[in-house]
Parts: C-alpha cells; structure tokens; sequence
C-alpha cells in the first residue's frame, strides 16, 4: 500500500479564506487517484485552539469549522472509497488540548503530579519542563508536548474506553484506519521516575533540551503494548493501524503486535549517501515497516537530499517493501520556503507553528498562478514557487518528476519478495526484490548499468544506454 498524506490546513481551500479544507480536498482527489495511491491519511481535523497545528485535539467526535462538517468528512470517504482509495485519520491518544472538557470535568484521566510540584525532572518534547501548574488549582499535570497538551492516562479504564468510542465513532462513518500519533509516549513510568543523563546523542533530530536525557521512564513504558491493544480493540480488527513510534527500529518491533506498521525513522533520518542508506534498509528487516521519507514535521525531502537526488528518492521509496508514505507535494519536488514571518508567508492568523516547522507545510502549487491554484483568497501561508513547478505544468510533462512518480507507483504492482543482496559500493546502492534490481547512484561518479538487464523504470535519460548517471536511479528486471 502506498499512503498519501494530506495536511488539510495547506491542500486545498475551497471556500477562499485561504486555509484548506475538506471540501477542498474532496475536490482533488481525483489527483491522487491519477497518481495511484491506494490511501490518503488525514492529518488531524479536529476541533483545536491549534496550539500545535490540530495535534491539540478538543473534541474527538467533531470537524473543526475551519475544515468543514461532519457531512463534509462523509462526502469525502464516499468520494474517496468510489475512486478506490482509503481514507485513515490522523489519532492522538498521548494527549489532548488543555480545552478539552475532559481536562476541565475528568481530571483523573490525566497525568498529575503526586506533589506540590514536579516530581521528576522530566522534560519535554520542545524544551523546557513538562510539568506545569494546573489553571484550576489542582497541582501540576503532565505534558510530554506544549503545555496545551495535557498527558492523558492510559492506566485509567476510562480514557481507552472514550478513545475506543471515538474510534468506533469514525469506523462507523466509513474510516478506513488510522495513523496513531507519537505512540512510544502513550505510556510512562508509574512511579514517575527520573530520567538519566543522556550519555550518548539519539539517533534522530531531537529539541537540545529534551536531548540533555535519555527517556527512560518518561516514554517507551514496558507495558505499552496493552493501551495499543485497547486501541486496536476499539478500531476493530480489519482497521488500518500506522503508529508512528519515534525510536530506533530495534525499540518500535514490539509495537507491532496490535499495527499493521510503524515508521522506519532510520531511512528518514539517513544522509544521502550509499552506506548510511543501506544500513537503514538492512535494520528495518520486520516487513510491516512503513517506509516514509517526508512528513509536516520536517524539512521537505527535495530540501534535505536536494534537487538533483529527489528522483532518485522517490524511486527508492517507492522500490522498497511494505508500506510507503507520499507526503503532499513532494510528487511534484515542492520544498522548504522562507520561515512565516519573513513578509512572503501571507496571511496571519491562527495555526501558525511556534516550533518552526511552518517552512515545510505551505499549500499544494496545482497551477502556476499567484496562490498555485490553493485558494481564490489570501492563503494563510504563502506558495514557494508555483510558476516554477505546479501540478498541472509536470502532468503534462511525460519527464516530470510528477510522471516519474506514477509510472513507479504502477511498476510497483509488479515486485515481489524481500530486499536481498543489499550493499552499497563506490557511492551505488544496490538490492535486489525477486525478478527486480535497484540501483541509487548517491555518488559523484558514472556507474554502468547491467546491459543483460531491461530497464523498467529509469529516473534519467542515460540508464537505457547503460549508464547511471550522478544523482540517478533505475529499476531493472533481470
């Protein structure tokens, strides 16, 4: 399956306020259904104050106005179910927004302190202390995330009874799945232990204050597997389940048991270069991998591996086993604009994200007009570049990048079997799954292409004459 995020906040707005919404992408899912992806995820539609972009949940069962109505999301999964695509939700079960009503009415389904204070030195995910005091004068609760972010508590029988709810709520309007958001934190230390020092760097990007740690006790809780099986029982068996889960490969298997995947952070998180990219392929041996190489909350891929290696990128996503995720734009090279704020980010307002990664999360550029075919109004965050690269432009062009993507997704039906002869040499890396061989050219230098082998996909013009160029990529049936 390969799995198509939409950030709805920047897809496309179809009532000309100029933030997305869901009639508009409602709109364009003919785009993905062209493409050949089989699912879109949803990132969170909720109602949210948005003091982490809707990944502060207010209501579970709801539309947030400024995407639409519950009738709007309806009309969306029959739309998307009549092309053949799945539809899957964006879940957050760490927490919700400090709005909420259960903070307010429940406190016991949330973490608080046993003391007149913080009873560890627990930090949190963007820096700082995650602890703070309760605006009801009830002590101090705990936030893995922005003090907006509540931690609930999976150990209480009543918050995996109001999540299942709300899961059963969505599987009862047609959902399809869900992706389970910053999972390794659903769970933490029941005696709310210290954290060590952290006495070696983690293996991907963390906030330099949470980094002064290693999360021993305030995250990866050896029992939490039992909330991912409440979770699982609440979505029912024949539900989608994709956790994300923030640790090494090593540390995510054990989720596994009640998902259907997990991300594989380590092909993320890997420089550009043949040895780095097959030791992350080699430790994700577990096939329910997802494989995922751009998301809302990172610099984009064109902007990380650069514009002369996203070809290449895409083909290896693509070639790889498993579950792959395609985040919105990235189909057409879209990347990082200027940090909001800087006179070009266009409307401000609500949502705008407090830890930078606004830069990465600027609209769909469908056409090359002014907005990029995202709005009829001001949009609340600025296209990069329409005129230079949209949508319409790149499905017209038989060399786009665009076409590129879809000619891999329909050779992509055609593979079969685990990644075999893995190495990477002289800057190639090289696998092999079943009748098919994969070649990435990470390197400075010309490779040859084996001549005795058909070129099924190629990302430059020099493969079929035997030549794979700096920055190329080509899939080979042999």
């Amino acid at each position: 399956m390969v799995v198509y995020q939409v950030y709805p906040r920047s897809f496309q707005d179809s009532d000309g306020d100029g933030v997305g919404d869901l009639r508009g992408v409602a709109a364009r899912l003919e785009h993905l259904a062209w493409l050949g992806v089989d699912a879109l995820w949803l990132s969170p539609i909720y109602p949210s104050p948005m003091a982490d972009g809707g990944y502060d949940v207010a209501d579970h069962t709801a539309v947030d106005p400024r995407f639409g109505t519950l009738a709007d999301i309806d009309a969306l999964v029959a739309r998307a179910h009549a092309l053949g695509l799945k539809v899957l939700l964006d879940v957050v079960p760490c927490h919700t927004s400090i709005e909420h009503p259960w903070f307010r009415d429940h406190p016991e389904r949330y973490v608080f302190s046993p003391v007149d204070g913080p009873p560890n030195n627990w930090r949190a995910t963007f820096g700082g202390a995650a602890w703070s005091p309760d605006p009801h004068g009830r002590g101090w609760y705990l936030h893995s995330f922005y003090p907006e972010q509540p931690d609930l508590d999976w150990r209480h029988p009543a918050v995996a009874a109001q999540i299942g709810a709300a899961l059963r709520f969505w599987r009862a309007r047609g959902v399809d799945g869900f992706r389970l958001d910053a999972l390794q934190q659903i769970l933490k230390d029941p005696a709310l232990r210290d954290d060590p020092v952290a006495t070696a760097p983690f293996p991907f990007p963390l906030d330099p204050d949470y980094a002064t740690l290693e999360h021993r006790h305030s995250s990866d809780a050896p029992d939490t597997p039992a909330a991912l099986a409440a979770l699982r029982a609440g979505a029912g068996a024949d539900a989608l389940l994709v956790g994300e889960v923030f640790l090494p490969t090593a540390r995510v298997l054990r989720y596994l048991e009640h998902l259907d995947g997990a991300f594989c952070f380590e092909l993320f998180f890997a420089a550009w270069e043949a040895p780095a990219l097959a030791a992350a392929i080699g430790a994700a041996a577990d096939g329910r991998l997802a494989w995922v190489l751009a998301n809302h909350d990172f610099p984009r891929l064109a902007t990380r591996v650069g514009a002369a290696h996203v070809r290449a990128a895409a083909l290896l996503l693509l070639t790889l086993p498993g579950m792959a995720f395609v985040y919105q734009g990235d189909e057409i090279g879209q990347q990082d604009g200027p940090p909001p704020g800087d006179g070009a980010a266009g409307q401000a307002g609500a949502g705008r994200d407090r830890a930078g990664r606004d830069a990465c999360r600027r609209p769909v550029q469908w056409d090359a007009s002014p907005s990029g075919g995202f709005t009829t109004g001001t949009p609340w965050l600025a296209p990069l570049d329409p005129e230079r690269r949209n949508v319409a432009a790149q499905r017209e062009d038989p060399g786009s990048l665009l076409r590129l993507y879809r000619a891999l997704l329909v050779a992509r039906r055609s593979l079969r079997g685990p990644v075999t002869e893995l190495r990477a040499r002289d800057g190639v890396l090289s696998f092999r799954r079943g009748a098919h061989r994969v070649a990435v050219n990470t390197g400075p230098r010309e490779h040859p292409v084996p001549r005795a082998a058909s070129v099924v996909v190629a990302t430059h013009g020099g493969a079929p004459e035997g030549v794979l160029e700096p920055g190329a990529a080509v899939l080979l049936a042999v």
